[in-house]
């Protein structure tokens, strides 16, 4: 009995210690405009750039960290109207399969909550991009006239469940 204690309380101990690793450095974080929250991994970097999202030109932001080669970002624009925001969501999943050369697996449900959200989708693709074997996990969503792309891509070994939850989970528009 006590050594199934010590067994239990030593895999707790090293479960606790690596959801610390200083790899991941969990930290809230939002894009200039205030528009989300999320926990990224590491210290965020953020761009915005015009991107033709099926018709209209908007100005999407990007807010990004990357970690162990893995890239957590969330991008999000503003749709002249709630119909082109809807529209939106089938370019950036195309955009985005177009990205690694994917194909999307399945019908996954991500963690985190969806009940704000006019629509969502969301994907897990396999691809291959610059002769690297890639996964990308994603949200796209509309609310309103607002879409969010909440993203995870890199090595499809080091994608882990946790990474996916913790980042998923913790989304929240504002």
């Amino acid at each position: 009995m006590r050594l199934r204690f010590a067994v239990i309380s030593l895999s707790l101990a090293a479960l606790v210690l690596a959801a610390c690793s200083p790899r991941y450095n969990w930290r809230e974080a939002s894009d200039n405009g205030a528009h989300f929250v999320v926990l990224l991994p590491a210290k965020p970097a953020s761009v915005t750039r015009s991107v033709d999202l099926d018709g209209p030109r908007v100005d999407m932001s990007m807010t990004a960290a990357e970690v162990d080669g893995l890239t957590f970002a969330v991008g999000t624009a503003e749709l002249p109207d709630a119909a082109a925001a809807n529209r939106a969501l089938e370019a950036m999943r195309t955009a985005l399969l177009n990205n690694i050369g994917g194909q999307a697996q399945g019908a996954p449900t991500w963690p985190g909550k969806t009940d704000g959200f006019a629509r969502s989708l969301d994907i897990d693709a396999h691809g291959v991009a610059r002769g690297r074997p890639l996964r990308l996990v994603a949200r796209l969503a509309a609310k309103g006239t607002r879409v969010y792309q909440i993203l995870i891509v890199g090595d499809e070994k080091t994608i882990t469940d946790e990474n996916i939850e913790t980042f998923f989970s913790s989304f929240k528009p504002t």
